[in-house]
């Protein structure tokens, strides 16, 4: 094997080995934000059926009971109800993959949704 193609196999392996890091990051980042994409239908589902339940003269702890357990842990619940309409606002915090993924920072995901209240 002459000289130069001994340097070049070193190179490749130099770079594979910095290449490798940087993939397994950028793949830890793409999951993140899929977990984060996933906790956001989820307070969306909850506050949408909360307030379909309101709306439909359901009390509002029974609704309440309903978007905490759709919503991610944690979540926090408002509603308010007016002589014509339902409003829920459903929100939570998720906090980053842990492990020496642990300096991600966590995001607060939250949603609001209205419903009419209907005629019985």
């Amino acid at each position: 094997m002459s000289r130069r193609a001994r340097g070049e196999s070193g190179a490749a392996t130099a770079e594979l080995a910095l290449g490798i890091p940087l993939l397994v990051a950028l793949t830890a980042g793409l999951v993140w934000m899929l977990a984060v994409g996933a906790a956001q239908v989820r307070v969306i589902d909850a506050s949408r059926e909360a307030a379909r339940a309101v709306a439909r003269g359901d009390d509002v702890a029974s609704a309440e009971a309903v978007a905490l357990r759709i919503a991610p842990d944690s979540a926090r619940v408002s509603i308010s109800t007016g002589d014509a309409q339902v409003v829920v606002t459903t929100s939570a915090r998720i906090t980053g993959p842990g492990g020496l993924l642990g300096a991600l920072p966590g995001i607060t995901v939250s949603a609001e949704a209205t419903a009419l209240v209907e005629e019985s």
